[in-house]
């Protein structure tokens, strides 16, 4: 089965994870400070990022350090992974879903103005696919009230918008590095933002909490061994060995990205013309890593195409069922038509496989069985 999605490890990795194996610190150590430092160059920002134990973690704490909890409000999309609504949910706060533009399935600033209340905390918008959010436009609609935009950036590092880098777009990014994505650590996640106090909180809610330093704490004369634990956290460290993974995965960033931009292209050359299909877009100034390549087809038969490729040997996803469809949402009153677009894109939507190491030949076996279905299936 061809998969759709998979990590792309070379012996350099495997030797940097063995490194830090043979050395003395395998968590908390210098191999994460470094990969701080590495994420916030690639995300343009000055202060460090907080690495986390995965996308969702990271999602988490920078929701708590925004402080986000009971009674506010959360605006973000329902076309995508659970962890963008559920990690402010958990948190207490209300989820309000706006919906998504029909061309790149992300957040529609003009339904997110409709839903902007005196209560809403954080505005959180998906890059769909690697596609950067429209940050303009939803700083626009958010003006000067206090409300935090955040980038769930799980698809995009190392994209940019206009020049920007993804990380410098929001108030707060968070990414992903699941094995899928554009680089990995295994598992693990980072955070970053603009407002280095905001980020600070980030880094304590990841340690448990806890403060060692000596201007932060209440009893300062109790000795070196002392700590304390002003506000609640939990622990989601990212360990050294996984940290010294994604190092030396950031230093073929750039490749990983020209060779998801060129099987991008070769499914957009190999699909063309074919009027039930609408191919992935690309906004003006956008410069996506295109993690995903999600095809829609228009005529109700997403499921056929999706069995006739899996019984094919590809192993292709949908992505994603609306968050709100869930039993937990719907048993709390979220009822289905609420975001039509978003439900509309999710009714033809078929990820299919992108990875560097996916070959030519292999993204044209793709093409032919779905232009095969496509002209001769009815």
């Amino acid at each position: 089965m061809l998969p759709y999605g998979r990590q792309s490890i070379d012996e350099s990795d495997i030797e940097a994870v063995a490194q830090v194996l043979r050395g003395d610190w395998l968590t908390t150590g210098p191999a994460v400070a470094a990969f701080e430092r590495d994420v916030a160059d690639v995300a343009g920002v000055p202060t460090p990022a907080v690495a986390v134990t995965s996308g969702t973690a990271a999602l988490h704490v920078a929701y708590a350090a925004a402080g986000v909890g009971p009674g506010d409000q959360v605006i973000t999309t329902p076309l995508t992974f659970l962890a963008t609504a559920t990690c402010a949910a958990i948190l207490g706060a209300e989820i309000v879903f706006a919906d998504v533009s029909p061309d790149t399935g992300n957040l529609d600033p003009a339904s997110v103005a409709d839903k902007i209340t005196d209560r809403t905390k954080v505005v959180a918008g998906v890059d769909y696919g690697g596609h950067p959010i429209d940050a303009p436009g939803l700083r626009e609609v958010i003006g000067d009230r206090d409300i935090l935009l955040l980038e769930d950036a799980a698809h995009s590092v190392g994209g940019s918008l206009d020049g920007t880098p993804v990380g410098s777009l929001a108030d707060l990014t968070t990414f992903s590095f699941f094995p899928t994505k554009n680089l990995t650590t295994a598992e693990g996640g980072a955070v970053v933002g603009l407002d280095p106090e905001v980020v600070a909180r980030a880094r304590t809610f990841k340690g448990i909490g806890m403060v060692r330093e000596p201007d932060q704490l209440r009893v300062k004369d109790e000795g070196a061994w002392w700590y304390e634990m002003p506000e609640l956290g939990l622990n989601y460290r990212l360990p050294d060995v996984l940290a010294a993974l994604g190092s030396n995965q950031m230093k073929r960033l750039a490749q990983f990205k020209e060779r998801r931009q060129a099987i991008t292209d070769r499914y957009n050359e190999g699909l063309a013309g074919l009027d039930e299909l609408i191919l992935p877009t690309r906004r003006p100034g956008a410069e996506p890593v295109w993690h995903l390549y999600p095809l829609r087809i228009r005529d109700g038969r997403r499921r056929a195409l999706f069995d006739h490729l899996r019984a094919s040997g590809i192993g292709v996803q949908v992505n994603y069922i609306p968050v709100y469809w869930q039993p937990w949402f719907a048993d709390r009153g979220y009822e289905r038509g609420l975001c039509p677009v978003a439900e509309t894109y999710y009714e033809g939507e078929i990820s299919l496989p992108m990875y560097p190491d996916l070959t030519d030949q292999q993204v044209d076996q793709v093409i032919g069985l779905i232009r095969d279905f496509v002209t001769h299936q009815h």
